[in-house]
């Protein structure tokens, strides 16, 4: 066969189709530097570096060292300016990296404050680049703190692939040219990463007992077994990570997923699949695996069952049939598996280019085998858009409290938060934020500070609610809505100065909302992402628990003073204790407190908000409870009660704009809505236990009349609560509906509207 034309995806631009996805940095050539962080990055000669400001004009600083731990900014063109400041960064990494080369902490930096927001520098000989990014602990705290910067490298070496960072210690690593398959043997506590290099290529695996193949039995990954046990489609990283036999004992488990898009239902590809699509002799995995896997005197199969790692498929549940699409996966994407017993594996590059699977254009695998026990902290990737950079997953900065009391972590965002604490118990969190007191780690909050002259003016263009009436230290529930009025984002807005104001919210669509609002204006806006992590102290015994442990000074509000939805700045204990920004606000509508603090002090004050809570029957507390108490409040979530076509109105959250105010963006749209709703967002009491699931329609008669955006069981009730958006024709309180199960009309869930919050209706609660 001969090739005539050809195409890549993402590269060529063909009219009609972009996948802005596969333009993502690659993570062997992009690193971000959040306030207070030390980034090492090596460098060779021929390399360039470019630096990009995320916020504004760049703000930098670096230092370079050579082999020996001297001085080597010339290498870059730069002369120092600066010493490194080790109290303003987290420097741990970076000391030691210094002193384990015998040099001395008197480093050499230099300072980069640039107007433009790109320096781009060549690199004239090898040396370790050390980005940082300084901010001392109470300008973090207070508002005073910088924004977070890219750094990118474009290697000189262009010959050969471009492959992530080693996860650890490399024992071995081969690539699986295209259109082949490669077997190979794992040890007891050795990790493989399969590597997609070039994007959008689908790998086959299986992996069998190497004890099993000595007895003559194949003891493989079974993915029904597998599908069974971890409650989904396929493991990841978690709590539900492994893969199994069919004997229900672990084989593998995942500790790193960059991708999260696989599939475990259909068969590697088959001569037979390829020959009824009229491609007869075509190569296939199934025949591939059989060749790799026969030196092991593994039985040749015409079709294999396999995990086939980034190949995209789903079930339509309209027609309960397995549909396909390009992969999602980018250049530089893996999977890291751990074994747990000693294993003989077999990865394939599959060779499809008849369909989408591919990309339309198969290309190679690479496999790392690293050695025993390497240290890999579980992990999924994180991107704040589909074309931004990947960050790994990582703990968050109560981490060392929280892992003693719970081994029960979800992602949530780029952080890893708590669930629930087993020794308490969801239900027993949920009755302590009632009556007591309980500490979460909230630390997955976006945060931005906006400050300038202009800050004021941004935040009255894009803010739902009137800042010139906000007075400093005080704050207010916000939302940001575009031009149709549906909500982007909501979250807290706190004034710490005159022309500085920080943005609590949920997701890094605030952010560039919030850039691309200010062209024209005198503002800064720092993203200080998960360097600011925060504590939520919720409930009646809260105020009494930190009366024990804040310190203010005389010019800000002291704790008596501070009411609902104010803020200060505070120390733990004294004046030479840990600064922190302590706000009274939540997400529970208890009395509480949120404590926002740097990442080197969080533990002291996770440890001293338990120790001080002790007498008053504090708990910790998990996502799962507070899914509950959110609910029974009626606070609004995104991707339930907020979404991508709906309004501020239809997600309840009419309270939060002010149409009387100046002009912002999305008033014509929401006044217009306000006067003629269609649909408005209610409560429904159940008449039972059962708890429909979000999306679920609610019907009068046959006829479907709203939607289910949240529900649980509330433990205060006794009984199953729905939010629920209705058409404004069945929303009156007190209206007998039903909500539709299984196919909608099989089973019905009766129940009657209400008012939501289902609980303390005027926040009376909060306000205490």
């Amino acid at each position: 066969m001969t090739v005539l034309a050809s195409f890549l995806n993402g590269k060529s631009r063909p009219v009609g189709r972009r996948f802005d996805g596969l333009s993502a940095p690659h993570p062997a050539q992009s690193w971000q530097v959040e306030p207070r962080q030390a980034t090492k990055v090596d460098l060779e000669a021929g390399d360039t570096v470019s630096l990009h400001a995320t916020g504004g004009a760049l703000v930098a600083e670096l230092a370079a060292l050579a082999a020996d731990g001297g001085d080597a900014l010339s290498f870059l063109g730069l002369r120092a300016n600066s010493e490194v400041a080790f109290d303003s960064i987290a420097g741990e990494m970076m000391s030691g990296w210094i002193c384990a080369r015998g040099g001395a902490l008197d480093v050499p930096s230099c300072a980069i404050t640039a107007d433009e927001d790109l320096l781009v520098l060549s690199v004239t000989a090898p040396c370790t680049l050390w980005a940082l990014n300084p901010v001392t602990r109470e300008c973090h705290v207070d508002g005073a703190s910088r924004s977070s910067y890219l750094v990118q490298v474009k290697r000189s070496n262009r010959s050969g692939i471009v492959l992530p960072p080693p996860l650890g210690r490399i024992r071995d690593e081969f690539t699986v040219p295209r259109a082949t398959a490669m077997s190979y043997e794992l040890r007891k506590g050795e990790t493989v990463q399969v590597i997609d290099v070039d994007g959008q290529q689908c790998s086959d695996f299986m992996a069998f007992r190497a004890q099993g193949l000595e007895r003559g039995v194949e003891e493989r990954i079974d993915s029904t077994v597998t599908r069974t046990l971890v409650g989904g489609a396929y493991p990841g990283p978690g709590l539900f990570d492994k893969f199994y036999d069919a004997e229900m004992r672990p084989l593998l488990n995942v500790v790193q997923d960059t991708v999260g898009r696989h599939d475990t239902f259909a068969l590697a590809c088959t001569a037979r699949g390829y020959e009824e699509r009229g491609f007869p002799g075509h190569v296939n995995c199934s025949d591939n695996i059989s060749d790799a896997v026969e030196r092991f005197g593994i039985a040749r199969r015409t079709a294999w069952p396999a995990i086939n790692f980034f190949f995209n498929s789903w079930i339509d549940h309209a027609d309960n049939r397995i549909q396909v699409e390009e992969s999602w996966s980018r250049p530089g994407d893996y999977v890291a598996m751990r074994a747990m017993d000693d294993l003989v594996c077999v990865s394939t590059a599959c060779p499809d280019d008849v369909d989408p699977i591919n990309g339309w254009n198969p290309t190679d695998i690479h496999i790392r085998i690293y050695e025993p026990e390497t240290p890999i902290r579980r992990a999924i990737a994180h991107r704040q858009k589909e074309d931004a950079r990947m960050t790994l997953g990582q703990n968050s900065a109560f981490h060392a409290c929280t892992s003693k009391l719970t081994e029960q972590y979800a992602p949530a965002r780029d952080l890893w938060l708590p669930t629930a604490f087993p020794a308490v118990g969801t239900l027993g969190e949920y009755w302590a934020c009632r009556e007591r007191a309980t500490l979460q780690d909230m630390s997955a909050l976006r945060k931005y500070d906006v400050v300038g002259p202009d800050a004021e003016r941004l935040l009255q263009r894009v803010m739902t609610r009137d800042i010139a009436k906000m007075a400093q230290w005080r704050g207010g529930y916000m939302l940001l809505c575009d031009e149709q009025g549906i909500v982007i984002d909501d979250g807290t807005l706190f004034r710490l100065g005159p022309q500085t104001f920080r943005w609590c919210c949920g997701t890094e669509e605030s952010g560039r909302h919030l850039v691309a609002q200010s062209r024209g204006l005198d503002v800064r806006i720092n993203d200080i992402q998960s360097s600011l992590p925060n504590l939520a102290l919720q409930g009646p015994r809260s105020r009494d628990i930190l009366k024990k442990i804040v310190f203010t000074q005389p010019h800000v509000p002291n704790l008596d003073q501070l009411k609902w939805f104010g803020a200060t700045v505070a120390r733990l204990g004294d004046r030479e204790g840990a600064p922190f920004m302590l706000t009274r606000s939540g997400y529970t509508g208890e009395l509480g407190y949120e404590l926002f603090c740097d990442q080197a002090d969080a533990p002291r004050i996770w440890d001293a908000v338990m120790d001080a809570g002790e007498e008053f029957g504090i708990a910790p507390m998990g996502a799962h409870a507070l899914e509950i108490i959110r609910i029974e409040a009626g606070l609004a979530a995104a991707n339930a009660e907020f979404a991508a076509d709906v309004d501020a109105y239809e997600a309840g959250l009419g309270f939060a704009v002010d149409l009387k105010k100046s002009d912002f963006i999305g008033k014509a749209a929401l006044q217009r809505n306000s006067e003629a709703p269609r649909r408005v967002l209610k409560g429904m009491l159940l008449d039972c236990d059962d708890v429909p699931a979000h999306g679920a329609h609610v019907y009068s008669g046959e006829r479907p009349v709203g939607v289910v955006t949240s529900a649980t069981r509330s433990p205060s009730l006794e009984r199953a609560i729905a939010i629920v958006r209705l058409a404004v024709e069945h929303s009156a309180d007190g209206t007998p509906l039903e909500i539709g199960q299984m196919d909608g009309h099989m089973k019905r869930l009766t129940g009657t509207v209400c008012a939501i919050p289902f609980l303390d209706p005027r926040r009376e609660r909060a306000r205490a």
